[in-house]
C-alpha cells in the first residue's frame, strides 16, 4: 500500500507541532493540518494570554505599594483595549513563528478542517490524503453546562477578546482555570465575584493551599461567594445580565464568565469512519503508547483526558489490559507525548515512555501558586506516615506595605525515607520556584539534602532549605 505521507498530524497545537517536527527530523515525510490557529490553546486563548494578562493584574499593587518605597506615583488608569491589542500583537507574532518552525523542518502545513475517511485517509480542502500513521492532537475546549439562559455566559475564548473590561463580572468555577481568571478581572479593576458550588476551591490540590488560597483572594477583596451556583441567566432591560442563583439570590452584572471544565474537541473529526473508540468521559481512548483502538490512528494531549490506558485493543502493544494510568492536561505533557509518539514510530531505537510522576504545575492567580508531587491528602490515602513541614510568612517585597498578603510554604517528607514527596508554595513568582524544586524531587532529594542546601539570602525560596521544624506527622 503507497501512502503519500508517513505521518498526518491533526491539530498544529504544542503537542501536534512537536510530533510533526520531530518525525520530520526522524526524516519522515509529515503533514499537518490546523483549522484555527497555529500553536493550539495555549498560545491564542490559554496559557500565554493568559499569563500576559496576569501579568497586566499585577501592575495594580505594584503601583500601590510603589509609594511605600519612595515612589511618588500619579494617578494610574488602565486602559483595556491597549493590553488586548498589545496581547494580540504577541500572539500574532508567535503564530509566526510556529509556522517558520513548521516550514523549516519539512512538514507541509494544511490550513483547514482535516476530516477522517479511514484508518488511513484524511480529507483537507477537497483533498484526500493517504496517511501511513495518524496522530489526532485537537486538544480541547471550554465547556459551559446547559441552564436556562447558557449562552448568555463567556468562556476563557471570548474573555481574550472583549471589547472593554466588564465593570462588573461573575466568575463561575472552582478549578484553576476560573480563580486565574477570578484574578485577572479583579486584578485589573473590575468588581468581580467567584461563584462555586462546592466548600473550597481549588479540589484535588493540597488541602492547605486550598485554604490559604482562599484566604488571600478574600484579602485582596475579592468576593469570593462558596456553596452556591447559577440556575438561570436573563438580560437585563439595560442589556446587563441577571443571574438567579440556587440560594435564591439574583446578581446584576455586565458578563458572566464560566470556567467550569473543557471537553475534548472532537468536532465533524469523523472518528465513526475508524475504529477509534471513545471513554465513558468521551475522551478518545488510548494505550499506554497513544494508539486508539485503530492500530494505524494515535492520539495525544488534552484530547485523551486525565487518564489512559485502555484503547479497547491490544492495539500492537498489549496495553488494552493495562490499568489507567493518571496523567495531566498541561502543555508540557503534550509536548513530551508528542515527542514520545515520533520516536516510536520513526525512531524506536529512542523511544522512551513519558513519565507522569512528580510532574510540577503553576496556577497563576494572584498569588501565584506552584505545587510538585502528592498533597497531604493523598499521603494519607496511601497510607503513607509522612512529616509535614510548613510557614506562613509576609514576603519581604511587600515589608514595607501594609498589605496583609502572606506567602504559604509547604514540605511533604516520608517519615521512614526521609525522602521529600511533594512541595506546595502560594506567594509571588510560586511556578518559577516550584521548577527548580521538582529538578531536585525528580533526582529523589531527601530532607536531610534540603536541610544541607545553602539559601539565598534574603529570598523567600530560601524557606524551603531553612525549614527544620516539623509541624506534624500524619499517617
Amino acid at each position: 500500500m503507497t501512502f503519500d505521507v508517513d505521518l498526518f498530524v491533526i491539530g498544529a497545537g504544542s503537542g501536534g507541532v512537536r510530533a510533526a517536527r520531530f518525525a520530520a527530523g526522524f526524516g519522515a515525510r509529515v503533514a499537518v493540518a490546523e483549522s484555527r490557529y497555529l500553536g493550539g490553546t495555549c498560545v491564542n486563548v490559554g496559557c500565554v494570554p493568559k499569563k500576559l494578562l496576569v501579568y497586566g493584574a499585577g501592575y495594580a499593587d505594584t503601583l500601590n505599594h510603589a509609594n511605600d518605597f519612595g515612589w511618588q506615583v500619579g494617578e494610574s488608569v488602565f486602559d483595556w483595549p491597549t493590553l488586548i491589542a498589545n496581547k494580540n500583537r504577541e500572539i500574532s507574532r508567535l503564530n509566526g513563528i510556529y509556522k517558520n518552525l513548521l516550514s523549516n523542518s519539512g512538514v507541509t502545513l494544511y490550513e483547514g478542517h482535516a476530516r477522517l475517511l479511514d484508518a488511513h485517509t484524511v480529507a483537507i480542502n477537497g483533498e484526500q490524503i493517504r496517511a501511513a500513521h495518524i496522530l489526532i492532537a485537537t486538544g480541547g475546549w471550554p465547556s459551559v453546562p446547559k441552564f436556562p439562559g447558557s449562552e448568555l455566559a463567556i468562556t476563557s475564548n471570548e474573555a481574550f477578546f472583549l471589547e472593554q473590561l466588564p465593570k462588573r463580572i461573575l466568575v463561575v468555577g472552582g478549578g484553576y482555570i476560573a480563580v486565574e481568571f477570578a484574578s485577572i478581572f479583579h486584578g485589573l479593576g473590575a468588581q468581580t465575584s467567584l461563584l462555586y458550588r462546592g466548600d473550597l476551591i481549588l479540589r484535588g490540590f493540597d488541602q492547605g493551599v486550598r485554604e490559604h488560597v482562599r484566604d488571600q483572594l478574600i484579602e485582596s477583596g475579592l468576593d469570593v461567594q462558596l456553596n452556591t451556583d447559577i440556575k438561570a441567566l436573563a438580560k437585563t432591560a439595560d442589556g446587563r445580565l441577571c443571574a438567579s442563583l440556587a440560594d435564591g439570590r439574583e446578581l446584576i452584572v455586565d458578563a458572566v464568565f464560566y470556567g467550569t471544565g473543557r471537553r475534548p474537541m472532537l468536532d465533524s473529526l469523523g472518528l465513526e469512519n475508524t475504529g477509534v473508540q471513545l471513554t465513558e468521559h468521551g475522551t478518545i481512548a488510548v494505550d499506554a503508547q497513544y494508539v486508539t483502538a485503530e492500530p494505524s490512528i494515535s492520539a495525544i494531549g488534552d484530547v485523551i483526558g486525565d487518564e489512559f490506558g485502555d484503547a479497547g485493543t491490544d492495539a500492537g502493544t498489549g496495553a488494552g489490559t493495562e490499568k489507567a494510568t493518571a496523567r495531566l492536561q498541561l502543555t508540557p505533557v503534550a509536548l513530551a507525548e508528542g515527542m514520545a509518539v515520533a520516536r516510536r514510530l520513526f525512531k524506536p531505537d529512542e523511544y522512551r515512555p513519558v513519565n507522569y510522576q512528580l510532574i510540577p504545575t503553576a496556577v497563576f492567580c494572584l498569588p501565584n501558586i506552584g505545587t510538585v508531587g502528592i498533597s497531604e491528602e493523598q499521603a494519607v490515602a496511601e497510607g503513607r506516615r509522612v512529616h509535614i513541614f510548613e510557614s506562613r510568612f509576609k514576603p519581604m517585597k511587600l515589608s514595607l506595605s501594609s498589605s496583609g498578603e502572606r506567602s504559604f510554604m509547604k514540605l511533604i517528607v516520608d517519615a521512614h525515607t526521609d525522602v521529600v514527596l511533594g512541595c506546595h508554595v502560594v506567594g509571588p513568582d510560586a511556578g518559577e520556584l516550584v521548577q527548580g524544586i521538582a529538578v531536585a524531587m525528580k533526582a529523589g532529594a531527601t530532607k536531610a539534602i534540603f536541610d544541607d542546601t545553602i539559601g539565598i539570602h534574603p529570598t523567600s525560596a530560601e524557606e524551603l532549605v531553612t525549614l527544620r521544624s516539623i509541624t506534624r506527622t500524619v499517617g
